[in-house]
């Protein structure tokens, strides 16, 4: 078991995002001085990771008003940054810089962020680990055989190696919580429509993708939101507001440790049922229900997943350029779109259920204020578990058996962090996710500031 970081005694220190913001304001550091230790770092440690997609570090720091002014950053490599190619995890295309940011990164611009590279990504996002092909795995620091996990594998992997605090991920069945429940982070996946994003998000059927970062402390996720909510306020939802600890208000937590024809590992269910016991013992009421997800959810989401694989392969030349390859994609994104293809007279009915999965998630929140799960359903798995070269029946079955609990707040609409609150016998990292209604990041930022305060965060450093 090989861990990996970049924790040392230069001008990040060990500071979190908003710590490093004191020190800018109080003229301690420079944004030059910052970007050149975040860029030093990643060359630290990515040759042990493999997470960099594109490095930017001679960009000049953009200073502005934004809270975060002159904070160095990396976007996931599907958004698109002014002067960056956007490869989105594969090679099957010429690396073209684009010559505008999107709708993503200006808002992040906006908040002071400066994107100084990109991270990487599985191919499309399609898979719950990044282990291309050619390009290879991104490996986790806290035991580089295995997964980052999911596709914002890049960014975790750096942010819990402590080469930045924190990264943007975002998230269409996953990708913010599972990196982050595997690398020992923060990650909270907003509401729909909470955040802004790029005309390809935008433009889905059903808009399962949200956009957020992953980070080392509640209190920098918390910021985050709160800036980009100042930058770009979300109509029709609750705001959020400044989130800064735990609420007096006591919850009444659902705690579920079983999906659709899949069940949490032994292990999994007790490390939940004891962060259930860590709720009780803070005054929150707990209930353990059996799950509420349907029955056919999990091939509905299959469907829509494989629907977006068989639009891209199909529109590849054109979205891409004449130069895209499509031969070149891996084993999953092919055997997705193949099952997109076979089933398509299926897909109206499969977008219609899932469009109604909002309605049942809003009467199960008139019960409970927050559901408890594992964030993944077993132990972060060996880089080679879910390699995209094996056939797709293997690949499709054991990502699903993994990632069990959180595409179903992608479907809903619903935001969901995951905690790093628990470690395995083999002392990896174990998320444990916690979902509340439509608009309620607040209640859960405070639920997270009460539990990191209870049950400090493990660090990779230590």
């Amino acid at each position: 078991m090989a861990r990996v970081h970049a924790f040392t005694d230069d001008v990040l220190a060990d500071h979190d995002a908003v710590g490093l913001v004191d020190l800018l304001r109080s003229g301690e550091v420079s944004p030059q001085e910052l970007s050149a230790a975040v860029a030093a770092r990643i060359e630290t440690v990515d040759p042990a990771l493999g997470g960099l997609a594109h490095a930017a570090y001679d960009e000049r720091p953009r200073v502005t008003g934004g809270f975060f002014s002159g904070l160095p950053m990396l976007a996931k490599d599907n958004v698109d940054v002014a002067g960056m190619p956007t490869r989105h995890g594969t090679d099957a295309f010429p690396a073209v810089p684009k010559k505008a940011d999107g709708e993503w990164v200006r808002a992040l611009r906006a908040v002071g962020l400066n994107p100084i590279g990109k991270s990487r990504l599985s191919e499309f996002g399609f898979s719950a680990s990044c282990e291309h092909p050619r390009l290879g795995p991104v490996r986790n620091p806290w035991d580089t055989d295995r997964t980052a996990g999911a596709s914002s594998s890049g960014s975790a992997a750096f942010v819990a190696a402590g080469a930045l605090p924190l990264a943007h991920a975002n998230d269409g069945g996953g990708s913010i919580r599972i990196p982050a429940a595997s690398c020992g982070l923060v990650g909270l996946k907003p509401t729909r429509n909470r955040t802004p994003q790029d005309a390809m998000m935008r433009h889905m059927p059903v808009r399962i993708v949200a956009d957020g970062v992953v980070t080392r402390s509640v209190r920098d996720t918390a910021a985050f939101l709160r800036e980009i909510e100042l930058h770009a306020p979300a109509r029709r939802l609750r705001p959020i507001g400044d989130v800064t600890g735990p609420a007096a208000e006591r919850l009444k937590v659902a705690v579920v440790t079983t999906s659709v024809g899949r069940e949490a590992s032994p292990e999994m269910r007790e490390l939940t049922l004891k962060t259930a016991a860590l709720l009780e013992g803070l005054g929150h009421r707990v209930e353990e229900i059996d799950h509420p997800v349907p029955d056919s959810f999990s091939d509905d989401f299959l469907l829509y997943w494989a629907f977006l694989a068989t639009a891209i392969v199909r529109t590849s030349k054109l979205q891409f350029g004449k130069g895209a390859d499509i031969s070149r994609y891996d084993n999953l994104t092919h055997g997705l779109a193949r099952h997109g293809q076979r089933n398509l007279p299926k897909l109206p009915l499969a977008i219609a259920r899932l469009a109604r999965s909002q309605r049942a998630s809003a009467a199960l929140f008139r019960q409970y204020d927050v559901v408890l799960t594992p964030t993944v359903a077993h132990e972060t798995p060996r880089i080679g578990h879910l390699d995209p070269g094996q056939p797709f029946e293997t690949i499709i079955e054991r990502l699903m058996d993994w990632v069990a609990f959180t595409p179903l707040q992608n479907a809903t609409g619903d935001p969901s962090i995951s905690l790093p609150l628990a470690q395995t016998a083999a002392g990896l990292p174990a998320g444990m996710l916690f979902s509340a209604g439509s608009g309620h990041e607040a209640r859960l930022l405070s639920l997270a500031y009460e539990l990191e305060q209870a049950q400090p965060f493990a660090r990779i450093q230590d």
